[in-house]
């Protein structure tokens, strides 16, 4: 206990007019928050003061990052004005890092309001990089739009900020930490915690360890390869998968976290991922997985480079869930998908007759529905999947959940996949990331496109490519009614439903730190002969990637000749594309 009492002093300030929380809370170049005279301060300010104050007063909150450059100096911040602002308690991870689903974790347990998570996802880290705060609320998941824009409100105007310069603390040191303050009967507390501890207790509750253990171990060992992408998951990986499960500490790699993630992009996905990709080519592996910075994404492999889409893995996880105790225990209630991703779980949520939810993209929106009781497991096509244990998504529960069903069907990857194509058929699926356009270019191409699809006529006209026609059976601009608070999302991206259920999706993107507007188009195809499952993508999509371009003439309008980053069924590749779809362009 500190002798002397912590002095609170108020800041002035003056407000920044650029401080809304998007998808992914508050994501800048990491520049931004370093130099710019009280950014940070203003942001967390504004956090805090969005919670009301009686609920604020002596309350709980959790605080951890994916160890990126500038989250310590940024967490000693959060501490220093949380204890002027009457936060009473913080819980921290060792060292200032908790994975994103640990973070939720933990929300959950201790009950506490909230928790404040520093990281910018896959996006790279260091001086040159990017850096984001994410304030996940009392059920564990990310802010609802209600709090988002409360948060953005009080950023519009604020005045003044209050803080604790005097205040340190030691995030290496494991334990409790009591600070007197001035004025305050009640000194201010902070925990830090194992990062991994709380985390693995609540996995050891849902899967069958010893299971896996003996996949992992046993004479017939299945040889992994894990690459945490020098991100937050490392001490995770290391004592979950390596110490607890038995996998070869070799099985491992890149599990130190890194300020710059090793100077790569810590996104899991093929062409970020490549040495894992290289990896699993081999032949030597049977099973691999990589995870983003902050641990909520991730990305599955299958032996000699198999590689598994988010859709795939959403819909053949769904469809194998009683492989896992906590689902066979407790029943499935419900599925949940965010409108882009691929309608394959659909089609299992149909085969199980269980409900099936498609929301807007933002994990946020998978809460209420969890909350209420409707939904059991979750997914975007963005590489995030989870279920109603946290209120995140989780990409280490996911590899498990992948490894549970490895350990009970005893096949291989590829041959799962393939066996849940015969029989529910396969969504062939791509995605185009149009990165840095113009913002008022993006905002007029997607308000025209939209006149041109939701015209009346638009709902007749079939389109001819080579030897294929697609007759149009609906066309909108996707709005969602949630089912438990009647709350309506207007304008969450345009589709087109085509009768054959192909789809084309357009939607803007609300995360990114880089300067102008991300476009998405996404093209889906469904085919059910398992004589066609095996189909290059680009015959299969060509035809409805040429049917996106001429009706947005996204190319003429802004400026770009293709794509940044290409993520399909088969490969993804930044920047060129890959060799069979780069074509199209």
């Amino acid at each position: 206990m500190e002798t002397n009492p912590i002095p609170i002093l108020t800041i002035q300030t003056t407000p920044f007019d650029d401080q809304r929380p998007g998808t992914n809370g508050l994501r800048k170049k990491t520049a931004v928050f370093e130099s710019k005279k009280n950014y940070l301060q203003n942001y967390i300010q504004s956090l805090l003061s969005s919670i009301d104050l009686r609920d604020r007063q002596g309350c709980t909150m959790v605080v951890g990052s994916d160890g990126r450059y500038f989250s310590r100096a940024a967490t000693e911040v959060i501490v220093q004005m949380a204890a002027a602002n009457g936060i009473g308690r913080l819980v921290i991870g060792h060292n200032g890092i908790l994975s994103t689903p640990a973070v939720s974790c933990i929300i959950r347990k201790i009950k506490a309001i909230g928790g404040i998570i520093l990281t910018a996802s896959h996006s790279p880290g260091g001086p040159g990089g990017d850096f984001g705060i994410k304030f996940n609320v009392a059920n564990g998941g990310p802010s609802p739009d209600t709090v988002m824009e409360r948060i953005h409100q009080v950023s519009r105007t604020l005045e003044e900020y209050a803080i604790c310069l005097d205040l340190h603390i030691d995030l290496s040191c494991l334990g409790r930490h009591d600070f007197d303050l001035e004025n305050k009967f009640k000194p201010f507390r902070v925990e830090i915690v194992d990062s991994v501890e709380i985390y693995l207790n609540m996995l050891r509750g849902i899967f069958d360890f010893g299971a896996i253990k003996s996949l992992l171990t046993g004479p017939k060992q299945l040889k992994i390869r894990i690459d945490a992408m020098n991100g937050v998951m490392g001490p995770y990986v290391r004592r979950i998968l390596c110490d607890e499960l038995g996998a070869p500490a070799n099985s491992a790699v890149n599990c130190v976290p890194l300020e710059d993630f090793g100077g790569q992009h810590p996104n899991p996905n093929p062409a970020f991922a490549a040495p894992l990709v290289d990896s699993m080519k081999g032949g030597e592996f049977g099973f691999g997985a990589a995870f983003d910075a902050d641990g909520d994404r991730y990305m599955i492999m299958g032996e000699n480079g198999f590689f598994v889409s988010p859709s795939d893995s959403l819909a053949v996880m769904a469809a194998n869930l009683s492989c896992i105790p906590y689902f066979s225990q407790r029943g499935i209630r419900g599925f949940a998908r965010s409108m882009p991703t691929s309608t394959a779980i659909d089609r299992v949520a149909k085969a199980m007759k269980v409900a099936l939810y498609e929301t807007p993209t933002g994990w946020r929106f998978f809460g209420n529905l969890m909350d209420s009781g409707r939904c059991s497991f979750c997914g975007e096509e963005s590489f995030g999947t989870g279920s109603d244990h946290i209120r995140d998504k989780d990409g280490l529960w996911s590899v498990l959940v992948w490894l549970s069903i490895l350990a009970v069907r005893k096949q291989g990857v590829e041959e799962i996949v393939r066996d849940h194509w015969a029989k529910m058929g396969r969504n062939y699926f791509c995605r185009f990331d149009y990165e840095g356009v113009d913002s008022r270019a993006a905002y007029y191409l997607m308000r025209d496109l939209e006149a041109v699809i939701t015209d009346k006529a638009f709902t007749t006209q079939k389109f001819s490519v080579g030897n294929n026609i697609y007759s149009v059976e609906k066309a909108d601009n996707f709005e969602y009614i949630d089912p438990v608070d009647g709350s309506v999302s207007r304008k969450q991206g345009l589709r087109i439903i085509f009768t054959d259920s192909s789809r084309i999706i357009f939607r803007l993107s609300g995360s990114g730190a880089g300067t102008g507007a991300t476009v998405r188009i996404y093209a889906e195809s469904y085919e059910r002969d398992p004589e066609r499952h095996n189909r290059e993508t680009q015959v299969v999509l060509g035809p409805l990637i040429a049917i996106a371009l001429k009706i947005s003439n996204i190319h003429e309008r802004t400026g770009h000749r293709g794509p940044n980053v290409i993520t399909c069924d088969q490969s993804s590749t930044a920047h060129q594309g890959p060799k069979s779809l780069s074509s199209l362009f």
